[in-house]
């Protein structure tokens, strides 16, 4: 695993990935994933920038949700890890280690693509940590397919209620709990400006999310409540192989990045950490790229 502390440089800080041919069924498994990907399990430090916060995380089973678990966990945050049944192989290392760092963790699985259930996860996350101070919208889905014709209308709407609609959800359900303070940060992506042809229903997802977090940053900012995105370019998680790209992109995966490689989730989480700690107080409806170079406009 790549220490990231000590200064070196970031095109070989990790490697290019060799990438064998695979697939697995959605949503994917981080069990399964070849080769794996680096959460800051050995890597990531804490420094006590989220003493006493409490936390919301969907999608922390795996990918960039468990990198973020693992770094709110070491900085001082209790956190609330949502995630599918189906991902529980996954789930129970990533609280393994949050729970090492000794703080609480509080599992709540279930599909945010209902508001019903997003209702009950905020609840869950309230009841099980005393509170709620940061919440962040992570989850999504992403299945490529090559020809609109193609794109049918129940996986233009599974990915909308997956990826922007319960956003809106949990938003609307955790406000109400959130003291002046607190930050809610979302997960767009760098699709929301550079739409690959074969995402269309992601791509749009994406730069939705980018408006809502110009809006509600806005609305929310007088009452002291801090609305932000962070905006990954190609990272390597389970998305991708369980039918997230096309084949022919996934063995080169990441290699278009002007750093000539993917990026891993540890290397994201540290923009989470910002935006959730006081360090970014006076930040609001901002989106931070961390994109491998393909900057945001």
């Amino acid at each position: 695993m790549a220490d990231q502390y000590r200064m070196q440089d970031p095109t070989t800080q990790y490697p290019k990935l060799d990438i064998p041919e695979q697939r697995q069924d959605e949503p994917g498994l981080d069990a399964k994933l070849q080769p794996k990907a680096d959460h800051g399990e050995e890597t990531y430090k804490g420094s006590g920038r989220l003493a006493g916060r409490k936390a919301l995380v969907t999608g922390a089973d795996s990918g960039i949700g468990a990198a973020v678990a693992i770094a709110f966990a070491r900085e001082g945050a209790d956190v609330c890890m949502n995630y599918l049944e189906s991902e529980a192989e996954d789930v129970g290392r990533i609280a393994a280690l949050l729970e090492e760092a000794g703080t609480k963790v509080v599992r709540c699985p279930g599909d945010i693509s209902t508001e019903s259930f997003c209702q009950k996860l905020v609840q869950t996350a309230v009841d099980g940590l005393g509170g709620l101070d940061i919440v962040v919208n992570n989850a999504g889905r992403q299945l490529f397919c090559k020809d609109i014709l193609e794109l049918s209308s129940e996986q233009w709407q599974s990915t909308f209620d997956t990826n922007i609609s319960a956003m809106f959800w949990i938003s609307k359900a955790a406000i109400p709990h959130l003291p002046a303070g607190a930050a809610i940060i979302n997960t767009t992506s760098i699709q929301a400006y550079r739409p690959s042809p074969t995402l269309i229903d992601y791509a749009t997802t994406k730069a939705a999310i980018v408006g809502f977090t110009h809006a509600l940053g806005k609305q929310l900012a007088p009452k002291g409540i801090r609305v932000n995105a962070v905006a990954p370019g190609p990272v390597w998680t389970p998305l991708q192989p369980s039918y997230g790209q096309p084949m022919e992109k996934l063995v080169k995966f990441g290699q278009q990045s002007d750093f000539g490689r993917a990026g891993q989730p540890a290397e994201l989480a540290p923009a989470y950490v910002f935006l959730a700690s006081q360090e970014s107080s006076y930040m609001a409806g901002e989106v931070i790229g961390v994109t491998g170079g393909n900057h945001l406009p």
